[in-house]
């Protein structure tokens, strides 16, 4: 390839917000985007991993009748790629008689039909992925001839023989210097990429080095959208052969992009990093929540606190005022202040507030097991009377009106048990069940950044469960600042208690922490759903026995 040479090829990235399993709606969205590059001299549509389906199917997959409905749908796709070229990512069948029955594939589609299908080399299995369960691995590089250029198709994974997470190489192969190999023009990733905290940066660190290394373009298209607890951040760019960001798609949004690898300008947008991110993360991903499963409304708990004001808030940037509800449920142990930091929260934020004191039922209940706990100590027993009975009142409302309860637990909460199974962890989505305390209070203090939405006295008070008089969580964990550090590098980090405590922890308060840690593992496993922000989240992600004797000595 000569020095300096460019593709005369215009690229479209289409970068759209499926859901999963809805082939129908799907579909149009990629027609759009098609017609949407015709009048704009656009030679080639690229879209994200999976596009037709949406990602991740999971066992969706199993279905036969649902591989072939979206088969059917592709080629009704591919008539609308009379005058221009499309890849559209799907599930392709394998046709050899051993391996996997399915592969995840690429579909070239132009003139009209499927000209050819282009199969994932490198599937991943680690964190969230599990693709060795359904797919088929490719046994070479895909590399497309059109309109006199050689392009380079990967799909995700291909580019990524290093995470962020692992120092070391993860697979043997290497598509991108393969393909590099082939003197080809351009490389192209289709992408379901999910958001973490930092992760762009190291996306961009990743393609800049490759795209310098092998002196090729890459153009990377992303999903974006929420889908169960991944959160898809979108950011699709393309760097060219020096390392350069030419062309930046916006994030957490749709969008589509025009790429002229002729041209040294395209569309740059702006992408957020740090608190803002993992804001418009939590947003995006509880918005495509509700609306992907069919709600119009949600409920939550407010107890005065910063955990239940950080979720409302979110709600209502997601959802709008008007389709968000707070509820108030004081008990005997309840603060004035805390009543009146939740009134101040909803009436900041304009949603509908309701206040259902739990005092009649908690005496109803204290006199129903009055026999039964005759001549024992008070203790968790009685204290989480109170948060089963918030649980019952929210999911009875939950019931009435269709709304969808959010739980408000935090992961610092969700990782040490700190938490009433069928009280405050009742719900359908768990909003913030991977944002540390101390990040759910640099939450507060961005959401606050223009103006007081949230009441500053409930940023600035010790956090209480008050379930008994004069409680704080202090009473019982060990300040958020050192939890927090703790858990990250237990849980995210896996790192061994010795190295912990060798880090300046002390080793009493670092065992109980681990044994926490390790004894609750049954209550997250009967959690809602939680929107994955960090590197890793409880849930998919990290698949811990309930049932094992394994401590750390």
């Amino acid at each position: 390839m000569p020095s300096g040479y460019k593709p005369c090829m215009k690229i479209a990235a289409a970068q759209l917000n499926p859901t999963v399993g809805d082939i129908q709606g799907n579909s149009q969205k990629i027609i759009d985007a098609i017609h949407l590059a015709k009048p704009q001299g656009v030679d080639l549509v690229v879209f994200g991993e999976l596009s037709l389906i949406g990602y991740p199917p999971k066992d969706l997959l199993l279905k036969p009748q649902f591989i072939e409905d979206q088969l059917s749908a592709l080629k009704s796709i591919a008539e609308h790629c009379d005058s221009i070229a499309a890849l559209v990512g799907y599930v392709s069948i394998n046709e050899n008689e051993t391996g996997r029955h399915l592969h995840n594939s690429a579909a070239l589609l132009n003139q009209g039909i499927v000209k050819s299908t282009y199969i994932k080399q490198l599937l991943p299995t680690y964190d969230v992925f599990d693709e060795t369960r359904y797919f088929e691995p490719a046994a070479s590089q895909s590399v497309i001839e059109l309109n006199g250029q050689r392009l380079g198709l990967t799909i995700c994974e291909d580019i990524w023989r290093t995470n962020n997470h692992h120092d070391r190489t993860l697979y043997d192969i290497n598509p991108i210097k393969k393909l590099a190999e082939q003197n080809i023009d351009c490389v192209i990733n289709m992408s379901a990429s999910p958001f973490e905290m930092d992760k762009h940066d190291f996306r961009l660190k990743l393609f800049t080095q490759q795209c310098k290394k092998y002196q090729l373009p890459l153009i990377y298209v992303n999903q974006v959208g929420g889908n169960d607890e991944l959160v898809f951040d979108g950011s699709s760019c393309c760097v060219n052969s020096q390392g350069q960001i030419i062309a930046q798609a916006k994030d957490f949004e749709e969008d589509f992009i025009v790429i002229d690898l002729e041209s040294s300008t395209s569309d740059i947008h702006q992408i957020h990093n740090g608190i803002a991110a993992i804001h418009d993360a939590l947003v995006l991903g509880l918005r495509d929540y509700v609306r992907k499963c069919g709600f119009k409304s949600v409920l939550l708990g407010l107890s005065g606190g910063i955990d239940s004001a950080v979720t409302a808030a979110l709600a209502v940037t997601a959802l709008g005022k008007d389709h968000v509800m707070g509820v108030a449920m004081p008990s005997r142990y309840s603060s004035q202040g805390s009543i009146d930091d939740a009134k101040g929260l909803a009436e900041n934020l304009g949603i509908s507030f309701d206040v259902i004191p739990i005092e009649a039922p908690h005496k109803a209940m204290e006199q129903c097991l009055r026999h039964q706990f005759t001549d024992t100590h008070e203790g968790i027993a009685e204290e989480n009377i109170q948060a089963r009975l918030r649980g019952n009142i929210l999911m009875s409302l939950s019931n009435k009106f269709g709304s969808l309860l959010l739980t408000t637990g935090n992961k610092s909460e969700l990782a040490v048990g700190y938490c009433t199974m069928y009280g405050d962890m009742a719900g359908g989505l768990a909003v913030i069940s991977d944002v540390p305390k101390m990040l759910v209070y640099d939450l507060a203090r961005y959401i606050n950044r223009d103006n007081e939405i949230i009441p500053n006295n409930t940023i600035t008070k010790p956090p209480s469960a008050e379930l008994k008089p004069d409680q704080t969580d202090q009473d019982s964990l060990p300040p958020y600042e050192i939890l927090d550090d703790i858990l990250q590098l237990y849980v995210e980090k896996e790192t061994p208690i010795t190295e912990i405590v060798e880090s300046g922890f002390e080793e009493e308060t670092v065992r109980r922490i681990v044994s926490l840690v390790d004894r609750n593992e049954y209550k997250r496993k009967q959690a809602a759903p939680g929107l994955k922000v960090t590197s890793r989240a409880f849930g998919v992600g990290r698949r811990m026995p309930i049932a094992q004797r394994y401590r750390q000595t």
